[in-house]
C-alpha cells in the first residue's frame, strides 16, 4: 500500500511568480499558506502506518520540495509527470487530484492525503482496504449551497452517469479525511469521465463546475466496492478550535486521524495556532522519520 501527498508551499517565490502570472491576482495566503507540518505527517506515517511501502510527494516544481526532505525515501512527483502539459501550471487541487492514479510505480492500493491530515494513532491496513474494496464512510446531502458542495454534487452525478445510473434526489460525498483508493478503478473511471476531467483540468483555479477526486470514491460506492465504515478521525478548524483543545488532542489522541483545516486567520492567531501545533507534534512525534535528512 502506498501513500500520495499533495503539497503546496505558498512561500516559494517560483510558485508565487507562476501564480500571479497565470491568475493575474496576488498570491493568496489562505489556501496555500505553509504551516510547516509536512514533516509531522511523515513522522506519523512511519510510526503509525508501518505497512506503507512508498510515499509519493506531488508538487508543482522542484523548488517546492522542502530542503529537509530525503528524496531517496520520499519519492517526488512533479505535476508535469502526471498532468497533460496543456493544463500546466495549475493551482486547482481538483485538477491535480484527478491525475494521481498516473503516478509511475504507484501501488494498486493507495491512500491519498492532503497535507492537513495526520495519522496520530496506530492504523492497520484493514482500516483502509479490505478484500479489494476501500473502507470509508459517506455523508448524504440534498442542497449544495456553496462551491464545495456543488463540486461534490457534480462528482456524484458524474460517477452515476459513468455507470449508466439515473440522477438521485440527493448526492453523497465521502467523509473529509485521507482517501483510500484503487488505482485500476481510478483509471477505469477516468476513461469514462475524461471530458469532465479535462474541463476541470482546464481551470487553473477551482470552479463550481469542476469534479473532484470524490468521483472515484462515489464510483466505487455505486459499484459495491466500498466497505461503509467511517475512518476514525477528529476534525479541527483553526478558525474556531481552541488552542488548548487542539494541543490536548495532539498530545493524547482519541482517534487514529486528525484533520487540521486551514482558513483565513489574523496573523496573530495564525502564529499562535502554528506554535501550538508544532509544540504538540514535537512532543508526540519527536524523532525524525526516514523521509527527513
Amino acid at each position: 500500500m502506498d501513500i500520495v501527498i499533495t503539497y503546496v508551499n505558498g512561500n516559494d517565490p517560483v510558485w508565487q511568480q507562476d501564480y500571479e502570472k497565470y491568475t493575474s491576482v496576488p498570491a493568496m495566503q489562505k489556501r496555500f499558506r505553509d504551516w510547516g507540518t509536512l514533516r509531522y505527517l511523515l513522522r506519523g506515517v512511519e510510526k503509525n502506518m508501518p505497512f506503507v511501502r512508498n510515499v509519493f510527494l506531488v508538487v508543482s516544481h522542484p523548488s517546492q520540495v522542502p530542503e529537509w526532505a530525503d528524496t531517496e525515501n520520499l519519492k517526488v512527483v512533479l505535476h508535469k509527470d502526471i498532468i497533460p502539459e496543456e493544463f500546466l501550471p495549475t493551482f486547482n487541487s481538483n485538477a491535480i487530484e484527478m491525475h494521481l492514479h498516473r503516478i509511475e510505480g504507484l501501488d494498486e492500493e493507495f491512500i491519498y492525503f492532503n497535507d492537513d491530515c495526520f495519522p496520530v494513532g496506530r492504523c492497520e491496513p484493514t482500516d483502509f482496504h479490505r478484500d479489494g474494496k476501500v473502507v470509508i464512510g459517506f455523508n448524504r446531502h440534498i442542497f449544495a449551497p456553496n462551491m464545495y458542495k456543488k463540486i461534490c454534487r457534480n462528482s456524484d452525478h458524474a460517477a452515476r452517469r459513468a455507470l449508466g445510473m439515473r440522477p438521485a434526489w440527493h448526492f453523497v460525498r465521502p467523509q473529509h479525511i485521507c482517501t483510500p483508493m484503487l488505482r485500476s478503478e481510478s483509471a477505469e473511471l477516468y476513461s469514462k469521465v475524461e471530458e469532465e476531467a479535462r474541463r476541470t483540468a482546464a481551470c487553473r483555479l477551482r470552479s463550481e463546475d469542476n469534479i473532484t477526486q470524490y468521483v472515484f470514491l462515489n464510483y466505487l460506492k455505486f459499484k459495491g466496492k466500498v466497505v461503509p465504515r467511517r475512518i476514525s478521525k477528529k476534525h479541527f478548524s483553526v478558525s474556531v478550535a481552541s488552542v488548548e483543545k487542539l494541543r490536548d488532542f495532539l498530545l493524547h489522541p482519541t482517534k487514529s486521524m486528525v484533520c487540521i483545516n486551514d482558513v483565513r486567520l489574523p496573523d496573530g492567531r495564525y502564529q499562535e495556532m502554528r506554535s501550538a501545533i508544532h509544540e504538540a507534534f514535537e512532543a508526540s512525534l519527536p524523532s525524525k522519520s526516514k523521509y527527513e535528512k
